[in-house]
Parts: C-alpha cells; structure tokens; sequence
C-alpha cells in the first residue's frame, strides 16, 4: 500500500565539483497511516548540503548546526526512542543516509536530498558512483549526469553492477568536445528482474568514469565570479626513481590471513619495481630482522632475491613500531650519505594492524621520535589493516611527515587494497610542488604547496581575487623531478561562458573552494599545539555553517512531523567512527549456493553482485565443497548425471550425495535423494527431524522432486550456505574459498555472443577473464519458482576464478579430505 512512484538523481558536474540531487516521490495508497521510508547511500567524501520532506504542501527542511549545539537535541531523541542516528557507513566508499516518517493515508511526501564533492583523479581518472536500490519498480525512475569542462572531455565510459544486454541500449550517452550528458531511464516493464517476477533489476552501482585534456605547462586555469581554481596534472612527466622502505609488521597479530595477503602483496609490489628504484625491507615483532642492512638497487638478481625472503614472512612476538619506523628512516639516511644517488624520492611505507605494545609504547612519543628522525626529508605512508588498528595514530603521524594514511579493511582482497595503494604513491613525477600567485591580487588560497605530484593524479588549487576588474594576474609553477621545472605566464582572468543552465549549480566555483578549504583544515587539525589545532578548528567550523556543508564539525537537525518536534541528527562520519560499524566483508554477508547442472553462484551483497560458474566432470565425480581444518567442519558432494542420454546427446549432471562432517562433535551426515542419515558413536541412524548443530555453519540442502516418469532427468540437491562467518579464515574447497569475499573489477562492457547476454573484462586474482552477463536460480526464499538472480558468469569450470584446477578438488570417497 505504500508506492515509491518517483525517484530521480540529477548529477551536474562542472570543473570536477559534482553537486547531486535525489529525490524520491511516494504515496501511502493505504485508509491509514503509514510509515514511509527513505533511505540513500551516497559517497564518504561527500558533504551533505540540504535535506527536505514535504507532505502535502509542507515542507519540513533539515537545519545545519554546530555539532556541539546538536548534541542535546541528539540526547533528548535517544532518550525519547528514536532511532536518532541517520547516517551509517555502508562498505568501505559510502555511506547511508536512513530516515522515515509517518504519513496520513492517502497522502503524498517527496524527500530530497543534496550533496557536493569535488571529484579527485585517482590512477588517471574521475568517478561518480551512485548506488540505487529502490527495492520495487519505479514508475519515473532517471539516473541523469551532466559533465562540463571547459579545457575539453577526453573520454567518458560508463558501466554498472546490473545493466544487461537488454538493459544497455537505454544508457543514452552523448560527449562533446566539452560536454556529457548521460541518462539512463528504465520504463517500469524494462526494470523486471524476470519475466515473471515483480521485483527489479534496479539494484546496485552505476558508474561514470571520464577524464579531462591536459593542457601543457601550467595547466588550466579559470576565473568565476570572482573565485578562481587551478588544475595542474602535467602529462608528459618521466617518473620520479624512488628510495623506498617497506617496514612490514610481523607480530602475532599478523597471523593467518593478514601475513598470507601480506606476503602475497609484497611478492606483487617487488615484481613492480623499477630498475632506477633502491629498496629495502625491515621486518618487525619485539624485534627487528631485515632482508639487508642497507638499501639495495632493484635489479633482476636482487628483486628475485627479495621476492625469496618475502616467503619467509611470519607472525610472532609483540609490536615495536618505533624501532621498525627508526630503522628505515637510518637506512634512508646512510644511503644518502654513502651514494650519490640520482633526484629520487626517499619514501617509506608501514603496515600494521594493531597497537605499539613492545618498546616504546607511547603513541604520541613514537609520532614525536618519527617526526624528529625524518626531519622533513622523506615521507611516511601508513597503511592500517584491519579493525583493531589505531588508525588516528598513524593518520596524524602519516600528516606530520608528508604522507598518506589508508586502512585496509581485512577481506580476501586485502592484498590487492596493499597493491592499489602502491600503484598511486610509486610513480611520483614531481616533488615540493609550489604554485605562486600574486599576493595584492588573490587572497583566501588553499594549499599551494604539496610535497609529491604522483602520475594519475592532480593537483588542485582555488583562492578569491581581490579586484573583479583586474584583466590578468601571474602564476608560477615550480617542482623538482627527473628535470626541474619552474614556468610562469599571466593568466587572464575574463570570465568563462558557459553553456545551457543544467551544467550551472548557483556560485559553484566559491563552494568549490569552500569544499576543498575545509577538508584541508579537517586536515591540518590533526596535527600542531592545540591552540592552533583550536584556530584551525574554529575557522573550519564557521565555514562549514556558512556554506551548510554536514562536516564532522557540523550536524544537520531534522524534526519530523510525527515526532513531537523530537528531531534526529546526520552526522558526517569520520575514519575514526567508521569503524565503529564498518564490518570485513565476511560470509555473513554472502549467499554461496550450488543448485542446478551443478551451478555455482557466490552473491555479494556488499558488492550488490554476484559470481556463477558451472563445473563440469563424468557422473560419480565427488568434489570438496568446504574444508576447514581450525573449525573441523568437511562437505564433499557426489555428482549424478540424467538417467538417461537425451536426444540431444548432452547429459545433465547435478549434485545428488553430500557428506558432511563435524569433527567437534563427531557427527557425519550422508545426504542423498532419498534419505538422510547420521553417524555418531559409530551408528548410522536414519533422519526423519531437522538437526542443528549447536554454534556452527548452517547449511541447508533442498530436494528438487522431478517427475518420476520423466525420460532423462531425476531428483537432484541443492546446496546453501548460511552463518558461514562462523568458519575460520582458512576454509577452502569450492565453495570455502569464497566464504570471506572475493574481489574483482568489471570493465569494456560490450555485446556478447548472444544477442540477450552481455560480455565484459573481469579482473580477478591476477587474471583476466572474458566473463557473461547471466541468471542463476536461487531458490532459498521461493522453493518452488526460485528467484532469477543476475551474476557475471565465469567460463572454463572457473578457471581464473577458483584456486587452482576443478580437478584439484576431487577426492575419493564422500568423506574424504584432499
């Protein structure tokens, strides 16, 4: 009874600032009031800048306040029973917008929601990702993105998580030399998840990705109403050679999982470096080992044997981050010393995933020890893996030593987050970065100075002119590289004329600087006495109300008609408190199913996606589905084939038989078609009840009855996991493997062999595969009909996909281990 008959997002992108609108239209069809629901996801490096809900002509509007001033309303709604909290992490790019309100029967509300962000190139590239998941059809349903740039488009590509074949004539995309207009608006048939189903196919990422013609020497340069931005990323640079130190944490909080991605991280990262490169590897627990004790050329001989002592990597022992740290930096230093080394960049790079618990323990005095050590001539990245990490910690001490801070969320693709990192900070092209601009003629600027320009991405730098009237103004640009540069040229400052209105957001160049000067205070807070922490703070504060950006300073306060003006608070989540929701991809989020000719499907909620594979072998074939040795739990399942040889020639093959074994409990389950048994105290009983085991995986297996007098096929087994999280981070098998997530990038969407099925380039586990747009049944919540799930289907029995070979999975027997 409740209808969402509209939902709209508006995307206008103008010098890289996007400023979005969603709006979402809904009717209570109900003789009675209902509670309507609105919930939208929308990136973390966005600042919410406006919300409204209007019901029938009234108009209830969100205010920004300090967050200070919010706090007691927040406290007055929690302790009325209201959900106060509205805004939640949603996986590791967004974040959750989440409100609902009660509304009069018959009555219509229309909610809508703004926010800006100033796009950063990233590897070469800008991304806009809106996520949709309007969970029902939608009679006017538009994704609409409008780009332009005045110094011209190079190429814009878009794709997304659940266009088909059917559904990729309707993105209609249009560029320009300077303009993009891209739209995409299903009709409410065209939106069918199935033929016969009611829900839709509506439901995950929809990507744009473009980048913009670099124009030689200073870059490019616009002036607007009075506010100018400059964009400098050179294109014709030769990278920087760089002096590189990994500093590894190997404590015993590193075991398992984690030191295996590591290792297979690092193995990768060394492959990558280049032969101009030095490089060295300290190791750390409550001691220090190192591969050598002093830096060392990246040539064949000794990228190989470094790749060998990578495989030595092991968990132990406590956390001495300071020495680990204080190591590298005298490695860096004596290499300076000792060899005259070409321009290069002095780099070092720490992973940990815990608290210093052995040396010197004292974060604030390991941040003063590094910061004194470095001395302002090299930088310090900091990687954080995992949860339990003390991410502040190393956020303010990558800031006070010129470099970056990144978690990296503890999931099966920990090691490809270690090698992305990489590829963005190993190719710098140019150091200490200074852009000069006359000091009577521009005021308010933002950062000018930047320690490293790295390849793919861009530097960016907007200020307030003192004179509208002035024709021109100076800029100088210098920086040390492989060559140094050092340009300057006068700038005209007419102003730029810009096309049709849907590319224009009101003064969007002042709130493009307004943007980018707060999160660089945000910043620039971290670190400094505290009266300076407390000046910086206080400016940031006063701009973020100013231009009513939802700022970790600021709140927006939004009463609901139903509430007795009790109101509920968005607040901006920081890395700080993302945490604090922000959970590993692990199997508690995946669907991992084999049902059908046997058909493997692996749903990644997380992703809002989904793997499937076939694996093909003879009947009478058993294969190891789970095997996890820590929590004694082993599936194997048997393959049966059609009874008999259909006039095509082709035999349908299905999983008939599995044999489950819990050694903890010492139970063995024999599953087949006709009955189920278990074997515990060395008796075999026939089952005619449900069994549970206590604190364990959950699997549930369901018998698909075919007719008895059908010619060729019979009775076969589905097979789902659920509670998977409650294995360890060592499962294996078939379907073990992916039981903690698995990531993979999907591009080059284009026209497969069949004319209803899409083909793309899947990257995965270092492989690239040629993967289809296809459904596979799952049949967990409609026994009968199942329900049509889309997923990217893997050829060649998965092979890319799957650790190893299909074939490496057969066993002998039903309780067999490998």
């Amino acid at each position: 009874m409740v209808e969402v008959y509209s939902v709209t997002v508006d995307c206008t992108v103008t010098l890289r600032f996007a400023h979005t609108v969603i709006t979402s239209k809904t009717l209570n069809k109900a003789n009675s009031s209902q509670e309507i629901f609105f919930e939208v996801e929308l990136p973390k490096t966005a600042f919410i800048t406006n919300f409204t809900m209007e019901i029938e002509g009234r108009l209830y509007v969100g205010v920004v306040k300090e967050k200070e001033k919010a706090k007691k309303q927040y406290e007055t709604a929690v302790k009325a029973g209201q959900t106060a909290a509205l805004v939640k992490a949603s996986g590791r790019k967004m974040e959750k917008f989440a409100v609902s309100v009660n509304i009069a029967a018959l009555s219509n509300i229309t909610f809508t929601l703004t926010h800006e962000e100033l796009l950063q190139r990233k590897l070469g590239q800008y991304e806009i990702l809106t996520r949709i998941k309007p969970k029902q059809r939608i009679q006017e349903f538009k994704i609409i993105t409008n780009i332009y740039e005045p110094h011209g488009i190079s190429y814009v590509d878009v794709h997304s998580t659940f266009l088909s074949n059917e559904l990729l004539p309707l993105v209609e995309k249009t560029v320009t030399d300077k303009k993009a207009h891209i739209s995409f608006s299903p009709t409410l048939e065209q939106q069918r998840s199935c033929p016969d189903c009611e829900g839709s196919v509506i439901d995950g990422d929809f990507i744009v990705k473009y980048d913009v013609k670099r124009e030689k020497g200073l870059g490019g340069l616009q002036v607007i109403n009075g506010y100018f931005v400059h964009y400098f990323a050179p294109h014709n640079l030769c990278p920087v050679p760089m002096n590189v130190v990994f500093v590894i944490d190997e404590s015993g909080s590193m075991s398992g999982t984690k030191i295996q991605q590591t290792r297979e991280a690092m193995l990768a990262i060394i492959q990558d470096l280049r032969e101009e490169d030095h490089f060295g590897i300290v190791l750390f627990d409550d001691q220090l080992r190192f591969w050598k004790s002093s830096l060392q050329q990246a040539t064949k001989q000794t990228v190989k044997d470094a790749m060998e002592f990578t495989k030595t990597f092991r968990s132990r022992g406590g956390t001495d981050i300071n020495a680990g740290v204080l190591k590298a930096v005298d490695m860096l230093r004596t290499a300076r010393r000792g060899v005259i080394l070409p321009p290069s960049a002095d780099m070092i790079i720490l992973l940990t995933d815990g608290m210093p618990n052995s040396g010197v323990s004292d974060t604030v005095q390991i941040q003063k020890n590094v910061h004194e050590a470095i001395g302002g001539n090299m930088s310090l990245n900091c990687l954080g893996f995992g949860r339990d990490v003390e991410y502040p910690f190393l956020d303010v001490m990558s800031q006070q030593n010129k470099g970056l801070a990144r978690r990296i969320f503890e999931d099966s693709d920990a090691a490809l987050q270690l090698q992305g990192f990489y590829r963005e900070v190993s190719s710098p092209l140019l150091l200490d970065v200074d852009l000069k601009y006359p000091s009577n003629t521009v005021d308010s600027l933002t950062t000018n100075h930047f320690n490293q320009l790295f390849n793919g991405s861009e530097i960016i730098v907007a200020g307030r002119l003192m004179d509208n009237d002035i024709d021109n103004f100076l800029v100088e640009v210098s920086g040390k590289g492989v060559r140094k540069i050092n340009n300057s040229k006068h700038v005209a400052t007419c102003h730029a004329m810009y096309p049709d209105e849907e590319y224009i957001f009101g003064d969007f160049t002042e709130r493009l600087w307004a943007y980018l000067t707060i999160q660089q205070l945000l910043d620039k807070s971290k670190v400094g006495s505290p009266q300076e922490k407390d000046n910086i703070t206080a400016k940031a504060l006063a701009m973020s109300l100013r231009y009513n950006f939802v700022t970790p300073l600021t709140s927006m306060v939004v009463t609901k008609p139903d509430t007795d003006d009790t109101p509920q608070v968005a607040d901006k989540l920081t890395e700080e408190n993302v945490s604090t929701y922000v959970t590993p991809s692990k199997s508690v989020f995946l669907y991992i199913v084999v049902d059908g000719d046997p058909h493997f499907l692996i749903e990644l909620p997380n992703r809002e996606d989904a793997l499937c594979f076939n694996i093909n072998d003879k009947p009478g074939t058993i294969f190891t589905l789970v095997k996890d040795q820590d929590s004694g739990v082993l599936v194997n399942g048997q393959i049966i084939g059609d009874k008999a040889v259909p006039p095509n020639g082709q035999i349908h093959t299905y999983f008939g038989r599995f044999g489950i074994v819990h050694q903890t409990l010492g139970v063995n389950l024999d599953v087949s078609t006709q009955d189920i048994s278990v074997l515990q105290d060395g008796n075999w009983v026939k089952l005619i009840l449900t069994v549970t085991l206590k604190d364990s995986v959950k699997f549930v297996i369901l018998l698909h009855k075919v007719w008895k007098k059908h010619p060729y096929h019979r009775d076969y087994l589905g097979f789902y996991t659920l509670d998977s999280h409650l294995l360890s981070p060592n499962v294996h098998g078939l379907l073990g493997q992916f039981y903690h997530s698995i990531e993979f990038e999907v591009s080059n969407l284009r026209p497969g062999q069949s004319p209803e099925k899409l083909d793309a380039t899947m990257f995965v586990k270092g492989h690239e595969l040629n993967v289809t747009r296809g459904r596979q049944r799952d049949f967990r919540r409609d026994i009968k009909k199942g329900e049509s799930i889309p997923c990217w289907f893997i050829h060649n029995n998965a092979t890319g996909l799957i650790d190893g070979e299909a074939s490496d999975y057969v066993v002998s027997g039903l309780f067999s281990t490998l």
